[in-house]
């Protein structure tokens, strides 16, 4: 135990904070070892690391906005055949819409001209058919008045000679009968 005693009290002017000398520079030659290997090896190996993720990383960048260039210009695509199909429809519609009355207006001509022609049929059939009546009414009118010229002159008036004879004898009459009126 004596021995530590004079150890201790030998060791009692030392600082134990402070590491001894030695153990500074064993430790410093150690940090410069360290630091040797690192910036030699590790450090390279992280750089190249670092470098390819950064690759990586502005590639993705591009990719996203090349992507989002393309985007772009499809909306864009997207928007201009939007429009000319609106157009189209537009056109369409417009074409439909004057086709539809260009249709009518040829109904409406068709239509006219059948009321026309069915017009024209029927005042041709009422013309016929009055130019008919009124013969049919003649035919019976110079029957009756033969039939009553005969009752009142009391012949028979089917001979043409002898009608005419009657009917001019029945005109001298009554010009004979109404002279007298006059004077």
């Amino acid at each position: 135990m004596l021995q530590a005693q004079v150890i201790l009290a030998a060791e009692g002017d030392l600082n134990p904070v402070i590491p001894h000398p030695i153990e500074m520079i064993i430790g410093f030659i150690a940090f410069l070892l360290l630091l040797f290997v690192i910036s030699k090896f590790v450090s390279p190996r992280f750089e190249a690391l670092y470098e390819k993720r950064t690759e990586e990383i502005q590639g993705g960048i591009e990719k996203a906005e090349k992507a989002q260039a393309e985007a772009a210009a499809a909306l864009e695509q997207y928007k201009a055949q939007l429009a000319e199909a609106r157009a189209e429809a537009a056109r369409i519609r417009d074409d439909a819409r004057a086709e539809a009355e260009q249709i009518r207006d040829e109904l409406r001509v068709q239509a006219q001209a059948e009321a026309d022609r069915i017009v024209s049929q029927g005042e041709a059939r009422l013309s016929a058919q009055r130019a008919q009546i009124v013969a049919e009414l003649r035919a019976d009118l110079g029957r009756q008045a033969v039939t009553l010229a005969e009752r009142i002159v009391g012949e028979s008036l089917e001979d043409e000679v002898r009608r005419r004879g009657t009917v001019d004898r029945f005109l001298s009459e009554l010009d004979s009968v109404s002279a007298p009126a006059k004077n």
